[in-house]
């Protein structure tokens, strides 16, 4: 039964039952640490099983920007194949944490051929029309914020021990050189004031909004992995502010779920073992690399 929940859980987050989908290998290749490397911060919390919660938050928040929730509405595939467009987010996410440089540089360039096909219009938080491209840098520039917010503050959320925050927040921001933005926040501080401007100017709910958040709160999982899924997406909504809430319609939730996902979180760790397959194979390239065996 333990293989079989791990299998599971392994093909709905990568494509793969054994968690080693094809883009695997890109992590193998490469004759350098990466960007960040096995002790650092990014490690710590993108290995860390709380990124389950961090990614439904991430999914939330984004839909609270009007060009993003635009962007994801008329350009991604979140309704004909959830799981693929989770599994590609999966995939830059675990490559430019454990890649090489070489692999992210690769990774960063398919992002990149994608994002030039993700323009449209949107209407703005004053009612206005504008342009949007996934490339704009302010786009880029509340993606990466969304990403680094959320994955940070769940990781706290489950490990309030944590003290690395600013640094990760100044690691993570080298995730994004790659994409075209080179302004992003190097510190908890700054990435709250980014936040705050964000949300006092631009964020708003639009027309696809609640259709977006109902799906992002309830995909097409089946309904075994759709009740584990349900506690991750409580504690992601507990996590947002309640100005984030408000503009998505959604309402705080009891702090018990978040306790009762933290077992559930635990007992998947103990289901899939101490680390991803991505970790361990970026693990063997830097062994590889410094000559030694694990």
């Amino acid at each position: 039964m333990k293989s079989r929940i791990a299998n599971r859980f392994r093909q709905i987050v990568s494509g793969s039952p054994d968690g080693r989908p094809d883009w695997v290998k890109e992590i193998e290749r490469g004759d350098d640490v990466g960007l960040f490397g096995e002790d650092s911060p990014v490690w710590k919390v993108h290995g860390d099983i709380a990124t389950l919660v961090g990614g439904v938050r991430a999914l939330l928040l984004q839909a609270a920007h009007p060009a993003a929730l635009t962007g994801v509405a008329e350009h991604s595939r979140y309704e004909s194949d959830p799981l693929g467009r989770l599994a590609g987010t999966s995939r830059w996410l675990t490559i430019t944490t454990f890649g090489s440089t070489e692999a992210i540089a690769r990774e960063a360039r398919r992002v990149n051929e994608m994002h030039k096909r993700v323009v449209g219009e949107y209407s703005t938080k004053s009612g206005a029309i504008s342009p949007y491209k996934a490339a704009d840098p302010r786009y880029l520039l509340w993606v990466h914020c969304a990403f680094t917010d959320s994955f940070l503050q769940t990781h706290l959320e489950f490990h309030p021990d944590f003290k690395e925050g600013d640094e990760y927040v100044k690691q993570w921001a080298k995730s994004a050189l790659g994409l075209g933005l080179v302004e992003a926040p190097q510190n908890m501080a700054e990435l709250k004031r980014v936040m705050d401007d964000f949300a006092c100017n631009e964020l708003t709910p639009s027309g696809h909004t609640a259709d977006v958040v109902r799906f992002i709160l309830k995909p097409p999982l089946g309904s075994a992995p759709l009740l584990f899924y349900r506690f991750l997406a409580k504690s992601a909504v507990f996590s947002l502010t309640p100005t984030q809430r408000e503009i998505l319609g959604l309402k705080q939730v009891n702090s018990r779920w978040v306790a009762v996902t933290g077992y559930l979180l635990r007992f998947l760790s103990w289901t899939l073992g101490p680390e991803s397959p991505s970790q361990s194979v970026a693990k063997e390239r830097i062994a590889r690399i410094a000559g030694r065996s694990i």
